[in-house]
């Protein structure tokens, strides 16, 4: 499946509050993950899809949290792409800490600053599938933030550009 070339996103969601009977409880932490396993599975109504490693934390998450936001990132965002997919990595408060990024009004999730399309989506079906958890989302909200520079792209274990 490597020679199959795929753009790249970073999915992200909020935690829940700490509490979420109180008003005064501290927000959850902000979560991100790059994926390349992302596609349109309907325009009406729209859905999408994203394939997440069972188990992992945004799987996690988004077990817990129907809301959650993707930013197609840009041949410019390279380093945003890899540094939410590093393995063994820190905290994500600190790896969103200099990167621009809206909040979305939908989700409550981080949307990446100059990425071609942002997308906010409540979570409409979870289907077991080997390994992974294919998360279908209904889109709430899509926005085109930029035109600037062509996708970011993923093929043979390497980030790419078109031309």
């Amino acid at each position: 499946m490597s020679r199959l070339a795929a753009g790249v996103v970073l999915v992200t969601a909020q935690e829940p509050p700490l509490d979420p009977d109180d008003p005064l409880a501290p927000a959850g932490e902000d979560v991100g993950m790059t994926a390349t396993a992302f596609l349109s599975v309907s325009l009406d109504p729209p859905l999408v899809l994203v394939s997440l490693r069972e188990g992992s934390r945004m799987d996690d998450l988004l077990d817990e949290q129907p809301r959650w936001a993707v930013s197609v990132l840009t041949e410019s965002q390279r380093h945003i792409a890899g540094r939410f997919a590093m393995k063994g990595r820190i905290s994500d408060r600190l790896l969103f800490e200099d990167i621009p990024y809206v909040r979305g009004e939908a989700s409550g999730a981080p949307l990446v600053g100059g990425a071609l399309a942002t997308l906010e989506c409540r979570t409409e079906q979870r289907v077991a599938a080997g390994d992974h958890t294919l998360v279908i989302g209904r889109v709430l909200t899509a926005e085109l933030p930029s035109a600037e520079g062509g996708p970011l792209m993923y093929f043979r274990g390497r980030y790419r550009q078109l031309g």
